[in-house]
């Protein structure tokens, strides 16, 4: 939206009187009619081509910084031009000799004329860009001038001066005033892009803000065209004309300019910060009304969301398309966000694999999307190239450029949704209401699965499981899924301990060549150091094979640390009796003391031992291995550490029914009912 339109004067806009006549011609000029570019990014192109002409000894001008932006990717909407041609056309204006009309302002205003269409911040940016190719033409001559011959004879055709140094405080003068240029011009691109679509500002204050916008748009304007003009004449003079007089006189003009730049660009400053901060309350308050508000769908919630200066804030990685929030209208949205480098490694792979790689997302298809908001307190050039590297190899949708966000989404975020540098996903249905203030642990544990990831479905998910192998180890491994699947019985174990982990799988080796079907899988500790690495390798060498590779260790950890967070956000405490958070508490709280679990298949025969423990009872295995064939070898080991008696069941059997796939040894297994603990009733069925 163009907050600067085609209006008339404000009054009582505590301007000087004598600026009004000016403010009314400078109206009469302005006709914009949609054209539009990016006024930020160009104007930091425009700084580059200064802070490269500082390493001549033509001008002092410093910056500390040089931008990496590429102006080859600033569009010039709504314009039949390039932006190189606009750039060139008002160049050409700018540097035109018109005769008996070459005093500076009849000059300002033939320009403010060429610029009419496009918005006050655009006018400036487009007039300090012309100045910078023009000054940046002269620089790149002089600065090759001592060394390149071909330098050296453009020099010549065009009579450049050769010595500088007499010019040395008519370019100080320049450098200063096209510093001050670029902070006035700053600050009229910080007012144009507050969010106008969404909020207004104060009448009185409005007032104030356009008249303060109209005086420093006309003297930016012609200082640069007061730049421009000593370029040229410093072009044409020959080298017997460059005089010290002469030269302080330009010197004088410009510096007189500049002053008059600081003295708008103080009052200015203060007028933005106003605006700043009542348009940061205004958004505040929308943006916790649309939330309240029911929506017909989530059109209206994520236009505010990710509003930008942009109309197409969000792009898909896979074509590069700038698209609209329509694009993901009627569609749950999980909004993910983060720092900019967004997940350590192995989180953001099994981000990947329990959303778009999840075998459930393509029945879903359609349903759902993700849209990553990056959130950094002061962009680097660093954290915009680890999210330019990210954002175009995810396959979700992101903001394009998350750093133009406007301040008060950002704030929103944090002080809303509880954002604090740690990575969340909050879930909007498809009318825009937020059903999961986070479900990130949620996605780990159940990936697509969890459709529609509301905080409903998560209970309903949590009331649906029980302390299982299923649980622990869902989808991290096919060939584990399928030992799950099949009933087997699988141990996963962990220490850092190489001597106890030798010692540990002797005392199974000896179990299994007594004829008890076991598979071993080694899991680490819960910090995954460059030792259980080691641990891991040495294993895989001579003990029995890995199933975990290195990444797959991560993802067991951060599932486990995803159970206890999402039980946790529930109400649980540790001190309940949900026996799902005491379990897998404990194993956080000792897994890097050494830990043993053992179960069988999908059921709730699970048992977990100390690193002492479990040598001390596979030690006494001769002492219990008759009931391994009437209880299996889980409850046979169960009965062994707790011979204590299970309450008794309820009278006769519950009738549950439980279907399990057919592993060898099965059969001779007395299975008992995990609801009545009645001994269940064996049947063969055939597919």
């Amino acid at each position: 939206m163009n907050l600067f339109g085609n209006d008339c004067f404000p009054q009582n806009s505590s301007m000087p009187s004598e600026d009004d006549f000016l403010i009314k011609k400078l109206l009469l000029t302005h006709d914009p009619d949609g054209r539009s570019l990016d006024s930020e990014l160009l104007l930091r192109a425009m700084e580059n081509v200064m802070c490269y002409a500082a390493t001549s000894q033509v001008c002092g001008f410093h910056i500390d910084a040089i931008a990496k932006d590429d102006v080859s990717d600033i569009e010039v909407v709504g314009s039949q031009e390039t932006l190189a041609q606009i750039i060139d056309r008002i160049k050409i204006e700018m540097l035109r000799k018109h005769p008996g009309k070459e005093n500076l302002h009849t000059r300002t205003m033939i320009l403010f004329d060429v610029l009419g269409n496009y918005r006050w911040d655009v006018k400036m940016v487009l007039t300090l860009a012309a100045f910078a190719a023009a000054f940046g033409e002269f620089c790149i001559i002089m600065q090759q001038c001592p060394c390149n011959p071909l330098a050296v004879s453009v020099s010549m055709l065009k009579h450049l001066p050769r010595n500088l140094s007499t010019l040395k405080p008519q370019f100080r003068a320049l450098s200063l005033l096209v510093r001050t240029a670029m902070d006035v011009t700053k600050c009229i691109i910080k007012l144009e892009g507050l969010p106008f679509r969404y909020a207004r500002l104060d009448d009185e204050t409005m007032v104030i803000a356009k008249s303060w916008i109209y005086v420093a748009t006309y003297w930016v304007t012609r200082s640069m065209v007061a730049c421009t003009s000593q370029i040229r004449d410093i072009k044409a003079k020959k080298p017997e004309q460059v005089r010290s007089d002469s030269t302080l006189i330009a010197a004088w003009e410009l510096s007189s300019l500049a002053y008059k730049l600081s003295s708008i660009c103080t009052h200015l400053r203060r007028q933005v910060d106003l605006c700043h901060q009542q348009m940061e309350e205004k958004m505040h308050q929308k943006l916790l009304k649309v939330f309240q508000e029911v929506h017909p769908d989530n059109q209206d919630v994520l236009g505010i969301l990710l509003a930008t200066k942009d109309e197409l804030p969000i792009k898909n990685s896979s074509t590069q398309h700038k698209l609209g929030v329509s694009e993901v209208k009627d569609k749950v949205v999980l909004i993910l966000v983060s720092k900019a480098e967004l997940l350590p490694l192995e989180g953001l792979l099994l981000l990947l694999e329990r959303t778009y790689d999840h075998h459930h997302h393509k029945k879903l298809e359609g349903s759902y999307e993700i849209v990553w908001i990056s959130v950094s307190d002061t962009w680097t050039d660093s954290e915009r190239d680890m999210f330019d590297f990210l954002s175009n190899s995810l396959p979700w949708y992101s903001v394009r450029r998350p750093w133009v966000l406007y301040s008060a989404v950002v704030n929103y975020i944090k002080q809303e949704w509880g954002y604090k540098n740690a990575p969340l996903i909050v879930v909007l249905d498809s009318q825009g209401m937020v059903t999961n203030s986070n479900a990130m642990d949620m996605v780990f544990i159940w990936g697509a699965r969890a459709y529609p990831f509301s905080s409903s479905k998560e209970e309903q998910l949590w009331d649906e499981e029980n302390w299982t192998l299923k649980l622990l180890l869902d989808e991290i491994d096919p060939l584990l899924t399928t030992w799950v699947e099949e009933g087997r019985n699988i141990c996963i174990y962990g220490s850092d301990n190489l001597d106890w982990i030798r010692e540990f799988n002797a005392k199974f080796k000896v179990i299994r060549n007594a004829g008890v079907q076991l598979e071993m899988v080694y899991a680490g500790c819960k910090d995954l150091s460059e030792q259980v690495r080691r641990m891991s390798a040495v294993i895989g060498e001579e003990l029995h094979r890995n199933l975990f590779t290195f990444t797959k260790l991560h993802f067991f950890w951060l599932r486990l640390e995803s159970i206890r967070r999402s039980k946790l956000k529930l109400g649980q405490t540790i001190h309940s009796d949900d026996h799902i958070l005491k379990e897998v508490s404990a194993l956080l709280d000792t897994a890097n003391e050494g830990w043993v679990i053992i179960g069988r298949g999908n059921t709730a025969d699970i048992v977990r031992l100390s690193a002492s423990d479990a040598v001390k009872w596979l030690d006494r295995f001769p002492e219990w291995e008759a009931n391994v064939t009437k209880l299996g070898f889980v409850s046979a080991l169960r009965a062994a550490i707790d011979p204590s008696p299970p309450p008794p069941p309820p009278p006769g059997p519950c009738n549950h029914s439980k279907v399990v796939p057919y592993a060898e040894g099965l059969t001779e297994e007395t299975v008992l009912c995990e609801k009545c603990m009645h001994p269940m009733k064996k049947y063969v069925v055939y597919e």
